[in-house]
């Protein structure tokens, strides 16, 4: 195959369909100054998803933590194992394979919390699952990488950037704190701040892609191979993880927040680790997957938000009570009652126009 008809003119590492360009030193500092204000959006943004977040809610689903032990199954049982099926189904070259499951024993993404506010799940929950699959990556990626990569690669060339990993944690942990505060001490401003941050975090989502897409433009040669996983991997992760919820008796707005944190993978982790790991030759083969399974995990949730949204507008359209809601008592201070109450009136309602509302 005559190369220059794929790649760019300025590849310098080549090998069928994929390539690898170097990047320029304009890219290079955008990449950057794009990284740093993302950084810090996305810190208002979950500081603003802190303020829907009880403190004693929070607390109870670390006290008691079912649900996040069903997360932390789905989290680092379901996607790696789900990894390596793909991985050896499709055939793929060890390096490949080796950054497929790089991509599936990483923690939940920051981005799960924005949507599940969207999804109406629990968002006590959904921030719960994020802290702790991020400070559990600490040790669970290492033994996970161990296990599955062992047939193709010594794990020992996996360099895990924990410095990395104890930076997503603080840049979670401190903003959604305050915004805890926050909602404690001045709910109302928090409803607010809520409002505000959960529209500002739907045009983050879409202003990362963007990003990715611009800085990365050469990736999208690539083997048809990855653009197949990359599809299939975040549904497959997102579909799991709501059955096993349901499966574990989960309510279906937790199922709704179990799949979500599944699915969404910390793609910025995974790029990381990649680059850290591997020769610029390798790179060439695996370089723009954490980018596609970015973009792909997005266009998933997308297209499932909106299913949702379309079902749930289906129901109320004929008055009709949503089935998940019936039988069950709702609780009135359950955070998923209060789940886009930015948008709702100031009136107190009473559990039954809670449960008509929702």
């Amino acid at each position: 195959m005559n190369n220059s008809t794929v790649c760019l003119a300025n590849a310098t590492v080549c090998d069928g369909a994929s390539c690898v360009v170097p990047e320029s030193d304009f890219n290079t500092t955008l990449s950057v100054v794009l990284s740093t204000v993302l950084t810090i959006l996305l810190s208002l943004v979950m500081f603003s998803m802190g303020c829907n977040v009880e403190i004693k809610k929070f607390l109870g689903h670390i006290k008691q933590p079912w649900g996040i032990c069903v997360g932390f199954l789905c989290q680092f049982g379901i996607m790696p194992l789900t990894g390596f099926i793909l991985s050896v189904t499709f055939d793929i070259l060890p390096i490949q394979a080796v950054v497929v499951l790089i991509m599936g024993c990483c923690p939940g993404g920051t981005t799960s919390n924005i949507l599940a506010y969207w999804a109406d799940g629990d968002m006590d929950l959904s921030i719960s699952m994020t802290t702790c699959s991020t400070l559990l990556a600490l040790g669970m990626m290492p033994l996970c990488l161990l296990i599955y990569t062992k047939m193709w690669v010594d794990s020992g060339i996996i360099l895990i950037p924990y410095d990395k990993i104890g930076i997503s944690l603080v840049t979670l942990v401190v903003p959604v704190s305050i915004g805890m505060f926050v909602n404690h001490r001045w709910p109302q401003k928090a409803k607010i701040i809520l409002k505000v941050g959960s529209i500002a975090g739907a045009l983050l989502i879409v202003l990362i892609a963007v990003v990715g897409g611009v800085l990365y433009q050469s990736a999208w040669i690539i083997e048809p191979k990855l653009w197949v996983i990359g599809t299939l991997f975040p549904l497959a992760g997102y579909s799991l993880g709501f059955f096993l919820a349901r499966i574990a008796g989960q309510s279906w707005h937790r199922c709704r927040t179990v799949a979500l944190e599944t699915g969404m993978q910390n793609t910025q982790l995974c790029s990381t680790i990649v680059q850290l790991s591997f020769t610029p030759e390798e790179l060439n083969l695996v370089f723009t997957f954490p980018l596609i399974y970015s973009i792909f995990q997005i266009i998933m949730a997308a297209i499932l938000l909106a299913l949702y949204v379309a079902y749930k507008k289906c129901y109320r359209k004929n008055n009709k009570e949503l089935p998940e809601d019936k039988g069950s008592e709702p609780d009135p201070e359950a955070s998923f009652q209060k789940v886009n109450e930015g948008f709702q009136p100031d009136e107190k309602h009473t559990p039954v126009d809670q449960k008509e509302k929702f």
